[in-house]
């Protein structure tokens, strides 16, 4: 049965697409019992891997049903036909996401970034208080709503994380997500607990909001990981940062796991509190654009689009909110 019918018969009417994947796709549409647009992720069981549909996919409606916070896109309905097709309805990042956003209007105050990191990283301690790390954060996933407010999405890598007979959190061996945003011990295939790389993710999100810019050029994965070991940051001098923004993500770019903050320690963080100082940072800088990767520059797609690595699973499609 075609999408319109089956999804006319619950009371909504389709719109247009939002996004599309290779076996799946998002489309907005009106809900007539919430008197408001929604998403709508349509993903066909007929057309999918077989580790898609045992793992990938049974993790993510787990998240959605589980995970419920303001700065976290909200699931109103799941449901599957008897044909094969689930249907995720969710609600629409009305204002798209967060990488488009900077591309059209550049880096972000300090003042606003504040308030955005702030939304993103009490999101991410719901998951990781509720025991899901997300394992593929990015701009791209980071929707906006019409006031602007982030709203998390896809958790299609997400997964609930387990504990050994002596309570100790069982280590990811996967390797999934962005090579961009990823830590360098999931770039190396180190097991790592998933929270912690999660904040690594963090530092490269907080970068690009207030740079315009990815921190790290993924174009050649074995060299940045090389300057990422260094712990060597580019924060480019054209554009003026206090130290304490400077601090946090010198210190969520941290490639010691182990000295890597938490997200209790990120919340806490003086930059998230009142700002204070406004001296020049005394923190190591490279030279400006030494390994940073300019947004807006029009290269290749793939420095562009955060890259997926995994041979588990391709996007199946992600919300992207109206063009």
């Amino acid at each position: 049965m075609d999408d319109a019918v089956v999804l006319g018969k619950k009371g909504y009417s389709l719109s247009n697409t939002l996004g599309e994947g290779s076996y799946g796709k998002v489309k907005s549409a009106y809900c007539d019992r919430l008197k408001c647009n929604v998403a709508i992720k349509i993903i066909d069981k007929r057309k999918t891997p077989r580790d898609f549909l045992e793992k990938f996919l049974p993790r993510e409606i787990e998240a959605l049903r589980r995970l419920h916070h303001p700065s976290i896109i909200k699931t109103y309905e799941i449901f599957e036909t008897s044909a094969g097709k689930v249907y995720i309805v969710m609600e629409l990042g009305e204002k798209g996401d967060l990488l488009d956003y900077i591309k059209i209007t550049g880096a972000m105050k300090e003042d606003i970034a504040r308030i955005k990191f702030h939304q993103l990283a009490s999101a991410i301690k719901h998951c990781h208080d509720s025991d899901f790390a997300h394992r593929d954060l990015k701009c791209e996933n980071i929707l906006l709503d019409e006031d602007l407010n982030i709203k998390l999405s896809d958790f299609g890598f997400s997964k609930s994380l387990s504990r050994d007979e002596n309570g100790r959190t069982i280590l990811s061996k996967t390797f999934c997500g962005s090579a961009a945003y990823a830590a360098p011990e999931v770039l190396q295939g180190i097991p790592c607990d998933p929270r912690i790389s999660d904040i690594w993710s963090l530092g490269v999100i907080l970068y690009t909001m207030v740079y315009a810019l990815m921190p790290f050029d993924d174009s050649n994965v074995r060299k940045m990981i090389c300057i990422q070991k260094q712990h060597r940051i580019p924060f480019p001098k054209s554009k003026y940062l206090t130290v304490e923004c400077k601090d946090l993500i010198y210190h969520l770019l941290q490639p010691n796991v182990s000295q890597r903050l938490c997200i209790d320690q990120v919340l806490k963080h003086s930059w998230l509190q009142t700002p204070k100082s406004r001296l020049p940072s005394p923190l190591p800088a490279a030279e400006e654009g030494e390994c940073s990767q300019n947004l807006r520059e029009g290269k290749p797609e793939h420095k562009l689009q955060a890259k997926s690595h995994s041979a588990e699973r391709e996007g199946e499609g992600k919300q992207k909110g109206p063009s």
